[in-house]
């Protein structure tokens, strides 16, 4: 499998789409995810597309997820999802980032780069103070 896998590089897309069914599942055995909430009928969401897979290939150890907000209404619902596309990102299974328009390719990099250093501890215990 690992040959197959080498040769295919470059052209293997690593996002997933994800249905609600199995959100939680994913959100639970990721320690960094990032979702796309989109739709077909979404120009921006169109020119997103290409940009955030060619992210998800260049970070192999960050889940790259993609819900289709038309497919998926409920968990666009209970996302709080208010236009698309919206970029969310999840790291020990807390929302750390969300933010609805098409991102830049370096303003995506400088998203991924800060969850990536985000000290969770500090999260949790801001959080913990606030409620």
């Amino acid at each position: 499998m690992k040959g197959t896998a080498e040769s295919t590089k470059g052209t293997h897309m690593a996002t997933h789409a994800i249905a609600q069914a199995e959100f939680n599942s994913v959100v639970d055995s990721n320690d960094i995810i990032l979702v796309d909430f989109w739709a077909t009928w979404c120009p921006p969401c169109r020119a997103f597309g290409p940009v955030y897979e060619k992210a998800s290939e260049k970070h192999e150890n960050i889940y790259f997820g993609k819900v289709d907000i038309d497919q998926n209404q409920q968990l666009a619902q209970a996302a709080n999802i208010q236009a698309v596309p919206t970029l969310m990102a999840i790291k020990n299974g807390t929302v750390v980032f969300q933010q609805a328009g098409a991102l830049r390719a370096s303003d995506l990099e400088d998203v991924i780069a800060q969850v990536e250093k985000l000290d969770m501890s500090t999260v949790e215990t801001t959080e913990a103070a606030e409620a």
